[in-house]
């Protein structure tokens, strides 16, 4: 066969022939940056608003549901769903007897470690103060839980939750750096109280005791003195053993912003959280437990700190943190340059837009009742210097209302 015949063989193209255009779901495989580009700046022509590959605005954050008591076998649990990531979390409460810390005894013996009682004849009405000092304890018993290590959260990407998760593999550099985050959020935010963890020996008042058998008559004292007596004369109670929370999450499905999923789900569970009734048995020389769940408590937490992450898009791929220079025409109609970048922050973001974005902001509220503002418990900023002060305390009103949700959320499940 000639050449001129197979020249003759090959199909010419014309205007009948088939479309080269990709579908939605190819191109953002093969062009994912140009594809979300896409959808965040149209044509000035359309006049639309910037919106996202998944159909939210920029600072619109997914939906979140969350269920309390899902597991039987734990002292607290939750799932918590915030959009397609989901997360379940279950707390195990154990027992460590301060016999079995090494270093209790040293501890035990400082002053800060004493337990210092609030009489209301020392202070009045004067609830100021009382709270004054009750705060000054509590941040000098929260080194129990910071030294003993009383809370240990660990966090486990399920096999399937994602693409790249293969089973038997060992724990991913993701999952430890979330565990490690977990661990500085519990420490930074002083959730759990120390009081709350405390297993308390009360020694009987042998005087006490022995004065009623004796028959003494104690009304003759007056009432002042009798007070007085009595604190000073009754033995100091003794800690005889911690609760430490064992703090398991597992991502059932990973869809993007794992962090804020994982803490909200910790937050969750630990409003669920009781602990039974433990006492120190002399006779036995052992904490005893109560198997009646009437007379198990909850934690009394400190606030409710929610977290929220944003992300930051650039338009140009190859910015690397750098100014690209845009032409503008000022008053006179003269072209200067200005540096700036073509950027949109992304509150919540998902998987796809994740790997896109380079510069990451963690915002981690609260709010103060005493004095009716937010309360900033934790803010990080990693990955570039685009986002600005201004910017910033609008991603904090942002979240403050995010907070508002999520409160109301899981107070509708109590």
């Amino acid at each position: 066969m000639t050449s001129s015949a197979t020249s003759s063989a090959l199909p010419i193209p014309g205007p009948s022939s088939a479309s080269l255009s990709l579908p939605p779901s190819q191109f953002a495989r093969l062009q994912p940056h140009a594809y979300l580009l896409a959808h965040l700046s149209p044509p000035p022509s359309t006049q639309q608003s910037p919106i996202r590959a998944n159909g939210r605005a920029p600072l619109e954050f997914r939906p979140i549901t969350a269920n309390l008591g899902s597991l039987t076998h734990t002292n607290g649990s939750a799932v918590v769903r915030v959009g397609d990531t989901a997360a379940v979390c279950g707390i195990r409460a154990e027992i460590l007897h301060t016999e079995d810390i090494a270093s209790w005894g040293v501890s035990a013996s400082s002053g800060s470690r004493k337990r210092r009682k609030i009489h209301s004849e020392n202070y009045g009405d004067d609830i100021e103060k009382r709270r004054g000092l009750e705060e000054e304890e509590e941040e000098e018993e929260e080194d129990y839980v910071r030294d003993l290590n009383l809370v240990v959260p660990n966090i486990s990407l399920s096999t399937g939750c994602a693409p790249g998760f293969i089973p038997s593999a060992p724990p991913s550099a993701l999952a430890q750096s979330l565990s490690h985050q977990l661990l500085a959020m519990l420490h930074t935010s002083r959730l759990i109280r120390a009081e709350d963890l405390k297993i308390w020996y009360h020694p009987p008042d042998l005087d006490a005791i022995s004065r009623a058998q004796s028959g003494q008559d104690d009304d003759a004292m007056d009432t002042e003195t009798a007070e007085r007596a009595e604190s000073l004369s009754s033995p100091e109670p003794e800690i005889k053993g911690f609760w430490v929370l064992y703090i398991d999450v597992m991502m059932i499905s990973l869809a993007g912003n794992p962090f804020d999923a994982a803490w909200a789900s910790i937050l969750a569970a630990l409003r669920d959280t009781k602990l039974p009734k433990a006492w120190w048995d002399i006779d036995n020389d052992m904490v005893l437990c109560s198997d009646k769940i009437s007379e198990s408590r909850n934690l009394n937490l400190r606030g409710l700190p929610v977290a929220s992450s944003y992300s930051v898009f650039e338009a140009d791929a190859a910015a690397d943190w750098r100014a690209v220079v845009i032409p503008e025409a000022d008053e006179n109609g003269s072209i200067q340059a200005s540096s700036k970048q073509e950027r949109w922050i992304l509150a919540d973001p998902d998987g796809f837009e994740e790997s896109l974005c380079r510069e990451r902001v963690c915002l981690v509220v609260d709010w103060k009742k005493s004095s009716d503002k937010t309360k900033i418990v934790s803010m990080e900023k990693n990955g570039g210097l685009s986002v600005s002060r201004e910017e910033l305390r609008k991603l904090v009103g942002i979240s403050t209302q995010r907070w508002k949700q999520v409160k109301d959320i899981l107070e509708e499940l109590q």
